[in-house]
């Protein structure tokens, strides 16, 4: 049965991620939790599917307060698929982007792209580059390396980025391929995204915790009383950081 065959695999996919990714994911949390003890934000953008990745570490009970998710309409598949999949392989439109978010030196940029070849995750990570920006690539490797770049640098993302994070996932994404057919179905990018994240998330609290500091965290605003709790840590969290008031609008 497909059904069994999927539950397999993707048992098997998230062990080969704890196996090959647990290593960076410690080492990048070690980056980000100096980066928000400092008063940095973590900022996560996704184009296509991959926006939900983007929104997954926003505004989340249990996750980081200092997370800003950077998903432009223009990018998303709510409004118009076919538009957002032209305007990903847009050339400048990643400098719109920057312009429009106050991305600091003392941020950190995640990246999530599947292929890691269009223009504007492409472009993203190189502005992040020129301007300082320290970046985490989330892609998959055995698709990207496989496939030629679309972006006019002929660069990648992971090529790009000062860390990547690969979600071992399958070339064209889908896991299962259905027997007698040229197809395969149940893409699982998203999956080994939110996986990946909720781990780093994981990895990012505990670290802090060893520096003796207490993690900002949201919890959840379906348990009474939480509404008051997550606005106390937000005025806590702006009361150590100034500098985040002008930026507060934000989270």
């Amino acid at each position: 049965m497909l059904i069994e065959e999927f539950f397999d695999k993707i048992t098997g996919l998230i062990a080969a991620i704890r196996r090959s990714q647990t290593e960076t994911i410690q080492k990048a949390a070690e980056e980000l939790a100096r980066r928000l003890e400092g008063g940095g934000i973590l900022y996560i953008f996704g184009s296509g599917h991959s926006h939900v990745i983007a929104e997954e570490l926003y505004v989340r009970a249990g996750g980081l307060i200092q997370v800003k998710s950077i998903m432009p309409h223009e990018l998303t598949i709510d409004l118009d698929m076919e538009k957002s999949t032209l305007m990903e392989r847009t050339d400048g439109l990643a400098e719109i982007i920057y312009a429009t978010n106050k991305i600091r030196q003392c941020d950190a940029l995640i990246l999530v792209s599947n292929s890691g070849r269009n223009a504007v995750p492409v472009q993203m990570a190189l502005g992040a580059k020129q301007r300082g920006i320290f970046t985490i690539a989330l892609t998959n490797l055995n698709h990207s390396k496989s496939v030629a770049s679309r972006d006019k640098s002929g660069k990648k993302l992971y090529e790009l980025c000062d860390m990547t994070l690969d979600t071992c996932g399958p070339k064209g994404d889908a896991l299962i391929r259905v027997p007698g057919k040229d197809y395969a179905v149940a893409p699982v990018s998203t999956i080994a995204g939110a996986v990946i994240m909720e781990a780093l998330v994981c990895a990012v609290v505990e670290t802090m915790l060893s520096h003796g500091v207490e993690p900002p965290l949201y919890r959840s605003a379906n348990i009474d009383g939480n509404d008051d709790f997550n606005k106390k840590a937000k005025e806590a969290l702006k009361e150590k950081f100034p500098e985040l008031r002008d930026l507060f609008s934000v989270f």
